[in-house]
């Protein structure tokens, strides 16, 4: 199978393109580095310490996923599957940034998927448990209705709305998997956008104070890196045919910050905490249903969330 990893060299594209090379896929990459980072792919591709942008290194393109070459390469169809995991994140800096997310978000995902159409076999986009809004009832199941708080879950949203759109009026096969807060190893926390788990761990390796949002008592279906990975491959593989539909990725379960951090407090006891406002456009709880994955894509969490902490600090090597 050929694919494509847009934002493969990000965190969750990364290891994404870990595994499918591991499995057998042949892979391309194309990342333009400004979230991303060559050495996320260092054990896996060989690539120069400082790359040029719009060149292509052995199969990691160092350009914007709706780059010319890019979309080139779409329409003579080397893919099989695009895998699109590039975007613009953070609930937070969308609210700062409107304009610039939607462009990439919104613009040229379009123009990606308009290169799609009648060239790949499937096109499979990662979108965002952010597009339910603050739900009042958990768990949230994928038919309720989308209220999205911020620029990032609108973007999310309308190419949700988009994929559904492709697939009635250009049969593109495409497939849209709602992500619950990812976290793992290969997650930087060294930016004010960082989650709250990457944050911390970042925190706690530079003896810094672990900054908490609001009160701590916000909760969410955090879903161990693992799982999206895995869910990613099921919807590739899948021998159903596609037309937009959404599916949950998470574990099922709801963990507050304030437990987090408590957890945290007791195995590092000289941490400090930062206590910061409530983030504009942040929601209060979620916990997500993922029972039509399980029955549609036979998806199940690899990993539980206070497993996949451990295996976090590990990385972080805060053991």
């Amino acid at each position: 199978m050929r694919c494509i990893v847009t934002g493969g060299a990000g965190f969750i594209g990364s290891a994404l393109v870990k595994e499918l090379l591991r499995t057998g896929w042949d892979v391309d990459v194309v990342d333009d580095l400004s979230g991303g980072k060559f050495c996320a792919l260092k054990d896996t591709l060989l690539v120069p310490a400082h790359p040029s942008k719009s060149q292509k290194y052995n199969n990691f393109f160092v350009c914007d996923f709706s780059d010319s070459a890019i979309l080139k390469r779409v329409r003579e169809d080397y893919y099989d599957v695009v895998f699109h995991q590039a975007a613009i994140p953070r609930v937070s800096y969308s609210v700062e940034n409107p304009v610039k997310t939607n462009e990439v978000n919104v613009g040229k995902t379009l123009a990606l998927m308009s290169a799609c159409k009648g060239h790949v076999s499937r096109f499979i986009f990662a979108s965002s448990s952010s597009v339910y809004g603050g739900a009042e009832t958990l768990p949230i199941e994928t038919h309720f209705v989308k209220n999205p708080k911020s620029p990032y879950a609108l973007q999310k949203s309308v190419i949700e709305d988009y994929c559904q759109l492709f697939s009635n009026l250009y049969s593109l096969d495409t497939v849209c998997l709602r992500y619950f807060n990812v976290f793992g190893p290969g997650q930087y926390g060294d930016s004010p956008y960082a989650t709250a788990v990457s944050s911390w761990c970042y925190s706690i390796s530079h003896n810094k104070p672990l900054r908490s949002d609001g009160d701590g008592t916000q909760s969410r279906d955090l879903c161990y890196i693992d799982n999206v990975v895995s869910a990613n491959i099921l919807a590739a593989l899948s021998t159903s045919s596609f037309s937009g539909d959404v599916y949950n990725v998470c574990c099922g379960d709801q963990i507050s910050n304030e437990e987090i951090l408590n957890h945290l407090l007791v195995r590092y006891p000289d941490l400090e905490v930062a206590h910061a406002p409530w983030r504009e456009g942040d929601v209060m709880h979620t916990r997500g249903d993922f029972s039509k994955t399980t029955k549609d894509l036979g998806y199940k969490p690899l990993v539980k969330f206070w497993d996949g902490l451990e295996r976090t600090l590990e990385w972080w090597t805060l053991t």
